[in-house]
């Protein structure tokens, strides 16, 4: 009792408890020394009252009286126990004794800068009773200069650090430490990146500095951290020696235990004023000026060096005088070397850190089992006092373990080691000492490690050199550990729970933790151990709590086991064996839906109900999703469930007690974001009880077995279709996933670091609850889903017909739309197991063709679905152009399945890099998200393509990336120079022709000519390796090894840079600024997500003024750096701001543009970040970067150093309008804004206010940079106010793809041309209220969809429409206008946005100048088709002038190369049409009768071995060659005769698809150039040009201009080829190149497809074709290209080998033959019901059921009715169940089919309405369609008895739904 009251006046309730612990365990280890008892005491308690002893006890029931629920901030004056961690201790100290403070974020460190910086936000106020200022620097060099600064003024400072960031301190505190500057560094000990980075904890960095001079203190604790922080500061300035404060980083840094804080009132009295003073009064200062920092010479230096020793010998006894004195405040003695154990210990491990309490234990285990052992533990480090150290060690100690948490790779002993070996030695004692490594990034050292070190002791012979926890089976280094030992005192209660990063488990943990350990009378620890990647990665929390101080710092082992474990995911249930660590009789909570037994059976696995059973767990099961869903929270975030339970079930508090605490925790976590948010916590932390399910299981389980069901538990996502796992794969990524990664040995892994990629494809997290579904009825097919998806997981494929034939059940494809694609099935699929449920691509679609829905249904109904399609789909990426949105998404994404956060910014940019260039891509990535995500050990995202090739990645540092990947780029330059070079040599050496083949010479000299042509050298590589492995000859194996040695340098590889805002814009910016300068071809990409979203979204230069983020949690005053304009101004760089989700187009076009930009590129993207906390989660991406783009916010922009001697000067703005509306409505819905506005209202309107005005300013001077001179004048007089005079064409233009864009650009160019003023303009970009303003305007507008208005034109016509309604009708009375629309025939509402836009301009008043032009992309040559026929009529109309009188230079060089030259080989072989397939010609007969008016023909092709597959409806396509005598007249009008042979060199050619490089003069005119078709306008203006003929040239005049408007169409009547014309003009004589430029190729002539590949074989294909003959005006006879063509064929037994590809029909097929047919053919459109026809009767021979099928046939007479016997023999058996013929010239009265639908309206009306069936009409164009679609309306109106409107509605819907489809020509 007089102890009791001793203490109780010495120190509260808590001396008390301490005194009585220490009773307590004094009893029960007999002999403890006094030492080691008063050690126990040290372990701070949170508890004010007396603590139970004794057996394991209950839970407490009692929340201490003097603790509120409403708990601030750790108070600066607070003396009362805390739950806090170890950073937060330092923070604690280091801000009481610090002037200034630099701060860096870096983990584990990063946390401590942020508390400090929260303590300077709140105002608190140090211990010289001012506020520290607290600055984040660019860097941890940039911190610690900034710290020597201030030191050199007098100030004191601290700073923060770990690892890399400590060794770039490294500098300055050499110089500190010479200038005996008094400083704390205060270091997360963290492991350094050697074969790898890791982020975990051991000494490496430490260890690093030890020779710096700076002293080296270590901390073992949270307490320890806060007490050993004072010491360190105190220490510092009393020796004038800057000292290292370092504690284990993760483990101590982000351990929650029980604290004692030391108020700043204390420390204040412990202030060394005296020093201070001196310290102040040697800063620089004009008052008393002195110099530091001089250089000096041999003669003094040394001496100079040594002066200080005076000041380092101090240190120990400083250190140790300064622990007396606070312990004499604080009660918690401490010694530079503590030691603990047995007085006469034999054996004796030294140790240094976290493990030193782990040790304690393991200590207490063997003394009570009879072993004399003890530890001493290091805390004073450098300087390493002998005398100490020595004064600790027990005499009786005959053999020592120095164990060191570092690696030194060639030191004969490590750092610790050694200092005890040279201690020992220099004392003249002569011990066993041995040393060795443990818990290197994090490894486990638990008591059973600690005894194996012990044992080792034991040995004759012990290691020496040996590691600990690990299995090294290389070098055998390693010691053997025995089982796991309960080391614990009594009375701790242990609780497990596994749960996801961004789940909130590890939030509600720590907040469970503070709760326990502050407000009940236990002490508690919490540790997290987290993955390795980012949100969405497994988390682990280990929690303790007990009646005694928890000297635990390692993980809850078996043993004695967890007394809780939570399971937050279902996809942990089949991964982890969680159970294995629960004691006999815990509790097993899962969050899953299902609470039945045959549930539970059927998705628990057998191992895991045995185990539950054998344990007799108490199970409990909640489903927390659908609770957290019910109250308004994301599904995931499940924390305050899963908290609620745990505390009901463990009791820890009352009810009422329990919820109070929660709900003021909840207060805490959630207080800065919405409203809402809290809310719905806190009903979530209500409704979690009543949904807890208590489980009574059966005792089957104790001897269960897997189901079917259950098994799918352990490998959910293995389908029939799924890839084979690699053996990569199968040991470290199932390892690392399944958190048994401890158990692989040495000898598992390559050293150095190098490991394969494509890890993920195997890892499937199952993390969505909900994942998209795709509707295809709905899908346009524009890919705008997969190019925004985070994670690759939802894509398109295409199908052929076989691959098509053999899909799983229920999968859904549709046909292609696009003629590149003709033939194959397009389909959406989603891969249910990756998907992590963002929902981004439902944001992203524009046709609402996707649907959120619950994981399971797809899981179970569409996980098939995407194996097949990823493993049994062929790849066909060679279809359309992959530098384009569309096309780019049919290429193999090479980064999937990362894991980055879900709804993540940054992937879809790498993504999207990695299908335009990964198949060459070399990576040097920066540390930050995208190294986490991209580069996680055995995780890799990064994968190969079907060839082998993949993208290359790797990282150096944080601040170096870009210096890295220079480095790299010049690397590989001068490797491919050098290859080159052996190239070169080898072509010249005299022997080569003898030694090596032609084909391998020839194929060498073209690729020196395509070196710096990537994609010619990727098109050559395969090539040209197979032919380099064929010579197979000593000599020319001997010449060509050099070539050989580096032939993976044949293509160049396309280096990026990659990495954050944090690396660009702060650590890294020197670096990117020199590459920037350097003009290295070399890219970077600069993923901008506004601060370091890796350590937890701190600031950075690009966070926006008004944002908080951490390090700035009072609001961001500085503007945003803008990194474009700093790098523009190097002026040699191309530079990019894009936004992808805002503009996909503008994306990769600047991406195409940067790569292939010779020279350094830099493109920044605007990547949203989860961090910001938008209002709509994750799937907020696309809206934050549409508005972000919108408000003006973030610019996109494209400057282009090769375009400087532009008029803008290089400079194009790509978002050139922007609303202040959509600014506020941005800045609402972001967490960053928003926080502060609540927090401090005033300021953030201020801030923000700021910001917007400077977003405003900096769009301003954009927009006038990417102004003309003339523009820019303009706008300026209309700012002034000033009349602007002067006709101009303003171009508009309405693009989703670019196509509408490309088209408006042109058209500017050629009006510029013509001397007229043009600007192009997005429609977005103009206001609809200045359209007035425009005398001219010129709109082309492409249309989305089913008729939408495509994305640059949203805008726009949203305000169109507002404005109509009240804008007078003659508003654009002085404006001209004409549209041109690019849309799709396919489509119902075919052109319907430049419909709209056409109507709108003339109800508004403007005046019409041409009619609508209506671009189809149907045509073989796309929107051209109709838009060389619209431009000259525009132009004319305008009365533009005409083009200037000079010839264009040709886009290819064309020179003529000798016979006997060795590239004249080349020209023999054959030409290939790009796209064409081989085909043969197998029959071709007549349908009609002999001397028949028309010739109507059937062919029959062979399509075997082509690759062609096509479905009904689909077209034929073949290229003919055309006529000898258009040939004969080509090469005798421009003199040749056809054997020249030609070298084709593109100069500034925009082909699509290149030319062949050698070609005779006869193919280029037989073969490519569509000679015979029929010129227009443009061809005439050239030959103009070109005529020298005086009377030629004026009739060529006349023809081109308005004038001669008639001559031209009589030309056109006359039907006159390009050919012809050359002969009829024959004194213009225009070049080869100049021809390749205006005649256009030929394109393949489509054909419907007139048979069923079901009933004939896939190989077979029949056309029917009508020969295409007429009269021209004049009377002479002409016939058309190809049918011509065809009619001249021949084919014999073999057949004829022809070129020929399939294109896609526009008709959509019924999903079933049950579906009526009605079908109307005119002439050969009855080919395509012919094949409709078949395949009814294939379905019909195997058994399917099959709708009813009608034919109305119109031709002149019967003879035109081919098939006729065939279709009757189907009429006769049922299967045609109508066939109606219209042949209009075989009566008196013309009878057409129009006439036939309208007597047959009750069969249309039954047909179609009734039964629901499909109408297929083929056949011309003209009259005809229309006639049709109305004989069905007034069918549905007159037989039906509905409105006209119904029938008019009806039939549209048919349209749109796919039921009504017309294929007219």
């Amino acid at each position: 009792l007089k102890c009791s009251v001793f203490f109780f006046k010495r120190r509260g309730w808590r001396g008390v408890a301490a005194a009585m612990s220490r009773a307590k365990n004094a009893a029960a280890v007999l002999g403890r020394s006094l030492s080691s008892t008063t050690a126990v005491a040290q372990s701070s308690s949170c508890v004010p009252e007396l603590a139970a002893v004794g057996a394991r006890p209950a839970f407490a029931k009692k929340i201490k009286a003097s603790r509120s629920v409403d708990l601030p901030q750790l108070h600066h004056e607070g003396k009362s126990g805390r739950a806090i961690d170890g950073n937060t201790a330092a923070a604690h100290v280091a801000y009481a004794m610090s002037d200034v403070s630099f701060i860096y974020p870096i983990s584990p460190s990063t946390s401590m800068g942020e508390t400090v910086d929260k303590f300077s936000s709140a105002g608190r106020q140090n211990v010289f009773g001012q506020v520290v200022k607290v600055k984040q620097m660019q860097s941890e060099l940039g911190s610690a200069g900034a710290l020597h600064g201030a030191l050199s003024g007098g100030a004191l400072c601290s700073t923060f650090t770990a690892s890399q960031g400590l060794l770039l301190m490294i500098p300055n505190m050499y110089l500190c430490a010479g200038e005996l500057l008094p400083a704390v560094f205060h270091v997360s000990a963290r492991a350094l990146a050697r074969q790898s980075l890791s982020i975990f904890c051991d000494h490496s960095d430490v260890m690093a500095v030890r020779s710096t001079g700076c002293a080296l203190l270590s901390a073992h604790n949270p307490q320890e951290v806060m007490d050993m922080g004072v010491v360190a500061h105190l220490a510092s300035l009393k020796s004038s020696v800057p000292f290292v404060h370092f504690f284990d980083g993760t483990r101590t840094s982000g351990v929650i235990e029980c604290v004692t804080p030391i108020a700043y009132s204390q420390m204040k009295r412990l202030m060394p004023w005296d020093s201070l003073n001196e310290f102040r009064a040697r800063g620089l200062n004009p008052q008393h000026p002195i110099m530091r920092g001089l250089g000096q010479d041999p003669q003094v230096y040394y001496q100079a060096a040594v002066s200080a020793n005076r000041f380092y010998d101090a240190v120990p006894e400083i250190v140790q005088a300064t622990m007396d004195e606070l312990s004499a405040v604080t009660g918690r003695p401490y010694k530079l070397f503590d030691y603990y154990g047995d007085p006469e210990a034999e054996r004796a491990i030294v140790i240094m850190g976290s493990a030193a309490k782990t040790a304690e234990e393991a200590v207490d285990y063997l003394r009570a089992r009879g072993e004399k052992v003890g530890i001493l533990k290091v805390r004073l480090f450098r300087p390493f006092s002998t005398q100490h150290f020595l004064a600790e060690l027990p005499e009786s100690v005959q053999s020592i373990a120095v164990l060191d948490r570092t690696k030194e790779d060639l030191a004969s002993s490590l750092p610790l080691h050694a200092d005890v070996l040279t201690a020992l030695s220099e004392a003249g004692i002569y011990r066993t000492v041995v040393g060795g490594n443990y818990g290197l990034g994090s490894k486990e050292f638990a008591p059973r490690h600690v005894k194996a070190v012990f044992d080792n002791l034991l040995q004759k012979m012990p290691k020496r050199r040996f590691t600990v926890g690990i299995k090294d089976d290389v070098t055998h280094s390693s010691l053997p550990v025995g089982p796991a030992i309960n080391c614990q005192d009594e009375g701790v209660t242990q609780a497990l729970f596994f749960g996801l990063g961004s789940d909130g488990t590890v939030g509600a943990n720590k907040a469970a933790a503070a709760i326990i350990g502050e407000r009940t009378e236990f002490f508690s620890q919490g540790h997290f151990n987290y993955s390795s990647q980012k949100a969405g990665a497994s988390t682990v929390s280990h929690l303790r709590f007990g009646p005694n101080p928890i000297r635990s710092e390692y993980e809850i082992e078996e043993t004695p086991g967890a007394d809780y474990v939570a399971c937050h995911h279902t996809s942990f249930l089949g991964k982890f064996d969680m159970v294995s660590k629960a004691r006999p009789g815990a509790a097993f909570v899962v969050n899953c839906p299902w609470s039945s037994i045959p549930d539970l059976n059927n998705n628990f696995p057998a191992a895991l109900r045995r185990a539950i059973a054998e344990k007799q767990l108490d199970l409990y099961t909640v489903d927390a999703h659908a609770v957290a869903t019910s109250v308004g929270l994301p599904a995931k975030r499940i924390n305050q469930v899963m908290q609620a339970s745990f505390f009901h079930l463990s009791n820890i508090l009352p009810a009422e007690d329990a919820r109070e605490q929660l709900e003021a925790a909840v207060d805490r976590l959630y207080g800065k974001k919405s409203p809402d948010i809290v809310r719905s916590n806190k009903a979530a932390l209500a409704a979690a009880v009543d949904n807890l399910n208590r489980i009574s299981y059966p005792d089957e389980w104790l001897t269960a077995e897997d189901t079917e069901e259950s098994l799918k538990v352990l490998h959910p996502s293995l389908s029939q279709y799924s890839a084979g796992i690699d053996e990569f794969s199968s040991k470290f990524l199932k390892s690392i996933d399944s958190r048994t990664g401890d158990d692989l040995p040495v000898s598992a892994f390559l050293a150095g670091g190098e490991t394969p990629i494509g890890q993920s494809l195997h890892q499937k997290r199952a993390l969505a609850e909900e994942v998209p579904i795709w509707f295809p009825d709905k899908c346009t097919q524009c890919n705008l889903c997969s190019i925004v998806c985070p994670h690759a997981v939802i894509r398109p494929f295409l199908l052929d017909k076989k691959e098509q034939e053999i899909t799983p059940p229920g999968y859904q494809a549709r046909k292609s739309k696009g003629g590149e694609l003709g033939g194959l099935n397009y389909t959406i699929q989603v891969a249910p197991y990756d998907c992590t449920g963002c929902a981004v691509c439902v944001e992203m679609c524009p046709d609402d063709a996707l649907e959120m829905q619950p994981q399971k249904l797809s899981q179970e109904r569409h996980n098939d679905h995407w194996e097949f399609s990823l493993n049994r789909v062929s790849v066909k990426d060679d279809l359309m152009d992959k530098m384009s949105v569309k096309g780019s998404q049919f290429q193999e994404p090479l980064l999937e399945f990362s894991g980055a956060c879900s709804g993540c910014g940054e992937t879809p940019y790498v993504k999207l890099l990695t299908q335009m260039f990964g198949d060459r891509m070399v990576i040097a990535n920066s540390s930050g998200c995208s190294s986490v995500w991209g580069g996680s050990y055995g995780l890799s995202p990064f994968r190969k393509n079907r060839h082998g090739q993949g993208p290359a990645w790797a990282r150096s540092l944080f601040e170096d990336t870009a210096e890295y990947g220079l480095g790299m780029a010049l690397g590989s330059q001068q490797r491919r120079e050098k290859l080159q070079s052996a190239v070169r040599d080898v072509l010249d050496d005299a022997d080569s022709p003898a030694i090596l083949s032609a084909d391998l010479t020839g194929m060498l000299e073209r690729w020196l000519e395509a070196f710096d042509d990537s994609a010619k050298c990727s098109a050559m590589q395969p090539a040209l390796k197979r032919l380099l492995v064929e010579e197979s000859s000593p000599e020319a194996l001997q010449l060509l090894q050099p070539v050989r040695e580096a032939e993976d340098m044949i293509v160049s590889p396309s280096h990026w840079i990659i990495g954050g805002d944090g690396w660009a814009y702060d650590i890294g910016f020197g670096g990117l600024d020199h590459v920037l300068s350097s003009g290295q071809d070399i890219n970077i990409l600069v993923l901008d997500t506004e601060g370091y979203s890796n350590t937890g979204a701190q600031i950075s230069k690009a966070t926006p003024k008004g944002a908080t983020m951490k390090m700035a949690s009072g609001g961001n005053p500085a503007k945003k750096k803008d990194l474009g304009a700093i790098a523009m101004m190097h002026e040699s760089a191309y530079v990019a701001s894009v936004s992808l989700a805002a503009d996909v187009n503008q994306t990769v076009k600047a991406f195409r543009e940067a790569e292939a930009y010779r020279g350094t590129s830099i493109v920044i993207a605007y990547a949203t970040c989860v961090d910001w906390g938008h209002r709509h989660g994750d799937k907020a991406m696309v809206l934050q970067q549409q508005q972000a783009v919108d408000s003006g916010y973030w610019p996109l922009y494209r400057y282009h150093p090769d375009k400087i001697e532009s008029e803008n000067g290089g400079f194009e703005l790509d978002n050139k309008r922007i609303s202040n509306q959509v600014m506020e409505d941005f800045l609402a819905h972001e967490n960053r804004f928003t926080s502060l506005r609540r927090s401090a209202p005033e300021y953030a309107k201020v801030l923000q206010h700021a910001m917007v005005e400077n977003s405003d300013a900096r769009h301003e001077v954009r927009r006038r940079r990417a102004m003309n001179d003339e523009d820019l004048l303009e706008y300026l007089k209309r700012s002034m106010g000033e009349q602007v005079t002067g006709d101009k064409v303003t171009v508009l233009y309405g693009s989703d793809t670019g196509n509408a864009e490309m088209v408006a650009k042109n058209f500017q160019f050629e009006l510029k041309r013509r001397g007229l003023r043009a600007k192009v303009l997005a429609m977005n970009d103009v206001p609809v209220a200045e359209l007035s303003e425009s005398s001219q305007i010129l709109a082309i507008v492409a249309t989305a969809g089913q008729g939408d208005m495509p994305k640059s034109a949203l805008k726009f016509w949203e305000e169109m429409e507002s404005f109509l309604e009240t804008a007078p009708a003659d508003f654009m009375a002085d404006t001209k206008f004409a549209v041109f629309g690019l849309g799709d025939s396919s489509y119902v509402f075919f052109n319907e946005a430049a419909v709209k836009v056409d109507e709108a301009f003339a109800r508004l008043g403007g005046q019409r100048v041409h009619d609508l032009g209506m671009g189809d992309d149907q045509h073989t040559a796309r929107f051209d088709t109709a838009l060389e026929d619209w431009s000259p009529d525009y132009f004319d109309n305008i009365e533009a002038p005409p083009p200037p009188e000079e010839l264009s230079p040709p886009s290819h060089l064309v020179e003529f190369v000798a016979a006997n030259d060795a590239l004249a080989a080349k020209a023999a072989e054959p030409f290939v049409p790009a796209g064409s397939k081989p085909v043969r010609l197998r029959l071709k007969r007549s349908t009609v009768p002999p001397g028949y008016e028309r010739d109507i023909d059937h062919f029959e092709f062979d399509l075997t071995g082509s690759g062609l597959s096509y479905s009904q409806g689909d077209s034929l396509g073949v290229w003919p060659t055309n006529a000898q005598t258009q040939v004969d007249l080509c090469l005798s009008a421009l003199g040749l005769n056809g054997d020249e042979i030609v070298h084709l060199k593109p100069i500034d050619s925009n082909r699509s698809v290149p030319l062949p490089e050698v070609v005779s003069v006869q193919t280029i005119f037989s073969e490519i150039l569509d000679i015979g078709g029929w010129p227009k306008r443009r061809f005439y203006e050239m030959l103009k040009l070109c005529a020298t003929d005086p009377a030629e040239k004026e009739q060529l005049r006349l023809i081109c201009s308005r004038e001669g408007k008639a001559d031209y169409e009589a030309h056109g009547a006359e039907s006159y080829t390009y050919a012809e014309l050359l002969a009829k003009f024959s004194s213009a004589k225009p070049s080869i190149g100049t021809l390749l430029d205006y005649v256009p190729d030929i394109k393949p002539r489509l054909y419907s497809i007139a048979s069923s590949s079901r009933l004939r074989g896939d190989d077979e294909a029949h056309l029917c074709i009508i020969k295409n003959e007429w009269e021209a005006k004049s009377g002479r006879a002409c016939v058309g290209l190809c049918t011509r063509w065809l009619d001249e064929l021949a084919p014999d037994s073999d057949g004829l080998k022809l070129h020929g590809c399939v294109h896609p029909s526009a008709v959509t097929m019924p999903d079933t033959h049950k579906t009526p047919l009605l079908m109307v053919a005119l002439g050969t459109g009855i080919a395509p019901m012919r094949a409709f026809i078949e395949e009814r009767a294939a379905a019909k021979q195997a058994g399917e059921d099959c709708g009813p099928m009608a034919l109305f046939f119109g031709a002149r007479n019967r003879a035109e009715y081919s098939y006729d016997a065939e279709f009757d023999s189907y009429h006769k058996q049922g299967l045609l169940d109508h066939v109606i013929l219209a042949l209009s010239r075989e009566q008196k009265e013309k009878i057409y089919v129009t006439h036939r639908l309208q007597q047959q309206k009750q069969l249309v009306y039954d047909l179609i309405h009734e039964k629901e069936g499909n109408l297929y009409l083929c056949g011309p164009g003209g009259n005809v369609p229309p006639q049709v679609r109305q004989a069905v309306v007034d069918a549905i109106r007159d037989c039906g008895g509905h409105s006209e409107d119904y029938s008019e509605k009806y039939v549209q819907e048919m349209q749109i739904n796919g039921r009504y489809n017309v294929e007219a020509w």
